[in-house]
C-alpha cells in the first residue's frame, strides 16, 4: 500500500521515540517487537546518553539475520564515544516474565499490542506495567478510525493484525493499565489528516506512560536471562575504557604535534630562516595554559629535534575535550611510551628529518585524522534506510 504520508509513518514513528529519547535521556532502553532492528539502529546512532539497549523479538530467523546491521562501525573505533553502550537482543515473548528486563527507564512497543491475541493484552499489561515496572512506556499501535482513509485498504493494516482499536478503545485500555499499575498517560500520535479529517485523529496512535513512583529495581544489579534467549551482544568502544581512553588521547596529540611540527618546517622552507630558537619553556607552558593561543606557543628547533610545547598541544579543542586539565594531559603523556617529551614535561620532542617509515607512517596516521574526522561529521539519511518496515 502506498503511504499518504511524506516522511512515511514508520519512519515518524520512530522519530518520536528518538525525540524522546533526546528529551528525557534514559540510560536502559528496551525495545519489544524489535523484528529487523530498525529502530535500535536509529537509537544507536542517537544514543543521547544510552548505555544498555536491547531488543526482543520472538522471531529468531529474523534476530539472526539482522543482528550484525548493530554492530560498531569503523567511526565507533576512530571516535570513540564518551559513554559506555551495550546492545543486546534476546528471542522472548513480551508476555513472559524475564528477570533481565526488569529495571529499565524506557519499554517501546512499537506497532507491537495489535499483533497479540486479545486475551494475551492483560499478560502484556501486566508483564510490562506490573513486572518490569519501567520509568516510562510508549506504546503506539493503529487508529481504526483513520482506515477508511487509507487509498486501497480493506479490513486491517496488515496481515498478522489480530484486532485494530479505534481512540476510544486504546484510551479506555491504557486507563486501566495506569489505575491498575500505578502510572499516569499522556496520548498523541503521527499521521494527521487534514482538513476536516482531522476529527477521525492521527493515523498511528501513541501513548506515553510515566511510573508515578519510584522504583529501586531501576539502580539494582542486572540479573542473567533465564526465560529469554541471548542472540547477540555487542559492547561498544567508549572514553570510559581507561585503555581506549589512553590510547585515543594519545593518538590525538600525536596528530596535533605532528600537524604543528609540519606546518612549522613549510614556513621554514619557506622563509629559509630556520634558525634556532628556544624561548624559555616554563613561561611559555604556563601562559599557554592559561591562553590556550597557539600565536604564545612557538614551535622551534634544537639540534636534529623539532620542539612543540605542550601548549601548543593544549589549544586543540579535541584535545581539550578530552582532558580536563594541562596537568592532568602532561601526566597521561608521561606515562606513555609512545611519546618523547622534555625532562620537565613542557615540550614534545618530535625528529627534525624522518625516516622513510617513519613518514610513512605519519601519512597512514593523517589518512586515518582524515577518515575520523569525516566519520564524526556523518549525519544519518533516512531516504538512504532500508524499507524493512511497513509503511504504515
Amino acid at each position: 500500500m502506498t503511504t499518504p504520508f511524506s516522511p512515511p509513518l514508520y519512519m515518524q514513528r520512530y522519530q518520536f521515540v528518538i525525540d524522546y529519547v533526546k528529551t528525557y535521556r534514559p540510560k536502559k532502553v528496551i525495545d519489544f517487537g524489535c523484528a529487523e532492528c530498525c529502530l535500535l539502529k536509529k537509537l544507536k546512532f542517537h544514543r543521547n546518553g544510552i548505555q544498555l539497549l536491547v531488543g526482543v523479538d520472538i522471531n529468531s530467523v529474523v534476530l539472526l539475520k539482522r543482528m550484525h546491521t548493530l554492530a560498531p562501525l569503523i567511526s565507533d573505533y576512530l571516535q570513540p564515544s564518551d559513554g559506555p553502550l551495550t546492545i543486546e537482543l534476546y528471542q522472548g515473548s513480551v508476555t513472559e516474565r524475564e528477570p533481565c528486563t526488569r529495571g529499565f527507564d524506557l519499554v517501546t512497543c512499537v506497532e507491537l499490542i495489535e499483533h497479540l491475541e486479545l486475551v494475551e493484552v492483560a499478560s502484556f499489561s501486566e508483564v510490562v506495567f506490573g513486572y518490569m515496572s519501567p520509568g516510562a512506556v510508549i506504546v503506539s499501535t493503529p487508529n481504526s478510525e483513520f482506515n477508511p482513509l487509507l487509498p486501497g485498504l480493506r479490513g486491517f493494516r496488515n496481515y498478522d493484525h489480530k484486532f485494530e482499536w479505534t481512540r476510544a478503545e486504546f484510551q479506555t485500555w491504557a486507563h486501566n493499565v495506569c489505575r491498575d499499575y500505578g502510572y499516569s498517560v499522556h496520548f498523541t500520535g503521527v499521521g494527521e489528516a487534514v482538513g476536516h479529517w482531522r476529527e477521525v485523529g492521527f493515523c498511528t496512535q501513541i501513548a506515553v506512560f510515566q511510573r508515578n513512583f519510584h522504583d529501586s529495581m531501576s539502580n539494582a544489579e542486572r540479573l542473567e536471562p533465564s526465560v529469554y534467549r541471548l542472540m547477540y551482544k555487542v559492547v561498544y568502544p567508549s572514553l570510559s575504557d581507561n585503555n581506549i581512553y589512553q590510547r585515543t588521547l594519545v593518538n590525538e596529540v600525536l596528530y596535533e604535534a605532528q600537524h604543528l611540527r609540519q606546518e612549522w618546517l613549510s614556513r621554514m622552507d619557506s622563509s629559509n630562516n630556520a634558525h634556532f630558537c628556544a624561548p624559555p619553556l616554563m613561561h611559555l607552558f604556563q601562559h599557554g595554559a592559561e591562553g590556550g593561543t597557539r600565536d604564545w606557543q612557538p614551535v622551534y628547533q634544537q639540534g636534529g629535534t623539532i620542539c612543540v610545547p605542550l601548549a601548543c598541544v593544549w589549544s586543540s579543542p579535541r584535545v581539550r575535550a578530552l582532558c580536563g586539565s594541562v596537568q592532568r594531559l602532561r601526566q597521561e603523556l608521561l606515562e606513555d611510551e609512545r611519546v618523547r617529551m622534555s625532562a620537565d614535561g613542557t615540550v614534545l620532542n618530535l625528529p627534525a628529518a624522518e625516516e622513510e617509515e617513519e613518514e610513512k607512517e605519519v601519512e597512514e596516521e593523517e589518512d586515518v585524522k582524515a577518515v575520523s574526522v569525516v566519520a564524526n561529521s556523518v549525519e544519518e539519511d533516512w531516504d538512504r534506510e532500508l524499507g524493512c518496515c511497513g509503511n504504515i
